[in-house]
């Protein structure tokens, strides 16, 4: 026993050596297997291209990542990984008059990275010129004074800006970008001596000069994760941006060796030496009396512990045999001990989220070099309810605007879901967080979230074999991925119902403020529930909002609804739009919008519309629902759970003390 707690002991020891490692690929062609391609970047015989291959000048942004994230940082020993590379590139033209802009290989913490057309080489935001983070070599083919470039033949070393640290004019090499010939390009980052060189050739063989040399330490902007990849851009131009191979490699985490194996024929365990001294007989006689005492207590103390363990063990894998029977395809069953490394042993570090289920981390998966956000759960009855009820929904379920279930693990008294790691978080924290450091949400990802929502939506309520019914569609249970599309998450609350049944009847759960009234009068969620959370989500987005929130100087609480459609009824609707828009917006789609979520948010839910003309309508392929300029009033007297905690409470419960209440909804 002994032994093989030592041996675990030394083993746990390794682990924690191996958690930085190098990286090394070699491709002298592409396949979709291993990259990404975003934007209008496309794979033609092996050739990636950057840029759009018309005939006619366009404007154009395409980028090309390694699918798997790369370590460059050790937190342990706080080493920064060296690492060299080498492509081959072209830059081609039909016109030589219309040239630019240009390409740039990067490093970034995030996997989605696709910027502008035009100057911005595919690397930047035009409306966000600060958001993405990268280091970059920039091959520019266009002189953009805007940020200081110093001719139309360059390369420069790029940080979070377009504005290079550093330039080399390429013609003191003898390389002329767009002279259509393939290039080929090396570039080294030497950790220790904090130094970064790139070589330039028409040829294969690596010159022994390098045409930029920059002195600067990359720790400060390499995080312990990141993606590398190309990017380019064109804005009225023909011009065209191809790589044809690439190898990558880091180095200067060092090979790590295991300690010496341990088995139980090479640990040798030698017999202490006893000294005879006389009381050999009496030392015998005590052992026994001992043995016979403690013996028979240590034998049943063991015996009871087992039992606890097998009852215990016996408990979770009946759980885990019940949820198993409830999956009906696909995702894959974690390891605890996989999920407990890929977090730093659900390390605050980690913490991305917390919410009714639990805390969600974000884990990176060396063996795949691929990074997932993990939901644990808190340890409780309703819990566990929660996670058989995600699970078991949301494992049958495919749809762009969902996030995905990569996998789930149930193993010492933890319940994870593994799900798709979303890099820009909630829409709540997009919103409001965001906002307030002068970075407000664009008006165009704004309009998409909404129809994103809108069609993940319809196919819950109407594509869906069996309709799945949210219960819980608010701002911060709306996921938003890489490109700000919308990802509808979090199946605590959901249920399953055969289509033209009975709507589920349950204690009312939710969030206060998009909860509908005949949801908290009925305690029944139906599609039209649903609908009316939708109407108010996608007002916060056009209003920039919460569903509730103080206002003047004596902080007195405004309804979102109430507040747009006393707007409306005053013929200013338009004035509800979010001010930090800065009125850049278009005021036909911001009406439109806003009309929509009053429409679905009517109290009146037999008035408001199904999920599909929603869509429809959004995407102008019907016509707008008539909105009446003043809001219905209903009033109903019913049974109700008189405890706020029950009306509002993020979970199922026992029933509630109930009492007849009036409930008039103006």
């Amino acid at each position: 026993m002994f032994v093989s707690i030592f041996r675990f002991l030394i083993f746990f020891s390794f682990l924690s050596l191996v958690s930085s490692q190098n990286c090394s690929f070699d491709l002298q062609s592409f396949t979709l297997r291993n990259f990404t391609l975003l934007g209008d970047s496309y794979l033609r015989n092996g050739v990636v291209g950057l840029t759009r291959d018309l005939q006619v000048p366009s404007s154009s942004s395409g980028s090309l990542i390694y699918n798997n994230p790369i370590s460059f940082f050790d937190p342990e020993t706080k080493k920064t990984a060296s690492f060299s590379t080498r492509f081959a590139f072209s830059v081609t033209n039909i016109n030589p008059s219309s040239f630019g802009d240009g390409l740039a290989f990067f490093l970034s913490p995030d996997n989605q990275t696709l910027g502008s057309p035009g100057g911005f080489l595919g690397l930047v935001n035009s409306s966000q010129l600060t958001k993405n983070k990268f280091v970059a070599v920039e091959f520019d083919t266009k002189q953009d004074l805007h940020f200081n470039d110093p001719d139309d033949n360059h390369v420069g070393l790029d940080i979070d800006s377009l504005i290079s640290i550093k330039t080399a004019n390429l013609r003191l090499a003898g390389v002329d970008l767009k002279s259509r010939n393939l290039i080929s390009c090396w570039i080294d980052y030497k950790s220790q001596e904090k130094k970064l060189m790139v070589f330039l050739s028409y040829y294969s063989l690596k010159p022994k000069k390098p045409i930029l040399i920059v002195d600067i330490d990359l720790s400060d902007y390499i995080k312990e994760f990141m993606y590398v990849g190309f990017a380019a851009s064109t804005e009225g131009s023909t011009e065209l941006h191809s790589i044809e191979n690439w190898s990558f490699r880091t180095y200067g985490f060092g090979p790590v060796r295991p300690p010496h194996n341990v088995s139980d024929n090479t640990v040798i365990v030698k017999p202490p030496i006893i000294q005879d001294s006389g009381g050999h007989k009496h030392h015998n006689k005590s052992f026994g009396l001992g043995f016979g005492i403690g013996g028979p207590a240590f034998f049943c103390a063991v015996l009871v512990a087992f039992g606890w363990i097998s009852v215990k063990k016996w408990r979770g894998l009946n759980t885990e045999k019940n949820l198993k029977a409830e999956l009906v395809t696909g995702p894959r069953q974690f390891s605890y001990k996989e999920l407990r490394s890929a977090t730093r042993g659900f390390h605050s570090s980690r913490i991305i989220g917390n919410g009714a289920f639990g805390t969600v981390y974000k884990a990176f998966f060396m063996e795949s070099s691929s990074i997932a956000a993990v939901k644990r759960s808190k340890h409780s009855h309703e819990s566990k309810t929660e996670f058989g009820a995600e699970l078991s929904i949301i494992a049958c379920l495919r749809h762009k605007n969902l996030v995905q279930l990569q996998g789930w693990c149930i193993e010492k008294g933890e319940l994870l879901l593994v799900y798709d790691y979303m890099p820009n978080g909630s829409l709540d924290k997009v919103l409001y967080q965001e906002s307030e450091h002068g970075n407000p949400l664009k008006w165009p990802y704004r309009y998409n979230i909404a129809v994103g929502l809108a069609s993940v939506l319809t196919y819950l309520h109407q594509e869906c074999e069996q309709q799945v019914i949210h219960r819980d569609i608010k701002a911060s249970n709306i996921m938003l991925d890489a490109s700000y599309n919308a990802r509808l998450g979090d199946f605590g609350l959901a249920r399953l119902m055969d289509h033209d049944k009975s709507p589920v009847s349950t204690l009312t759960a939710g969030t206060m403020g998009y909860l509908a009234p005949e949801y908290l009068q009925y305690g029944k969620a139906t599609e039209k529930t649903d609908v009316f959370s939708y109407g108010v989500v996608i007002l916060e987005v056009a209003c920039g909002r919460r569903p509730i929130e103080g206002e003047g100087t004596g902080h007195e609480m405004v309804n979102l609804v109430d507040w747009v459609w006393r707007l409306y009824s005053e013929g200013r609707i338009i004035d509800a739009a979010d001010k930090r828009l800065n009125e850049d917006f278009k005021e036909e789609e911001m009406k439109k919008l806003l009309l929509v979520g009053l429409s679905c948010a009517n109290p009146d839910s037999t008035e408001r519309p199904c999920m599909r003309r929603v869509f429809q309508i959004l995407n102008n392929e019907a016509e707008p629902i008539f909105v009446p300029k003043v809001k219905p009033t209903l009033t109903f007297s019913t049974s109700i759970p008189f405890n706020i905690d029950d009306i509002f409470s993020d979970s199922e419960g026992s029933e509630a003390p109930e009492h007849e209440l009036e409930i008039r909804i103006d």
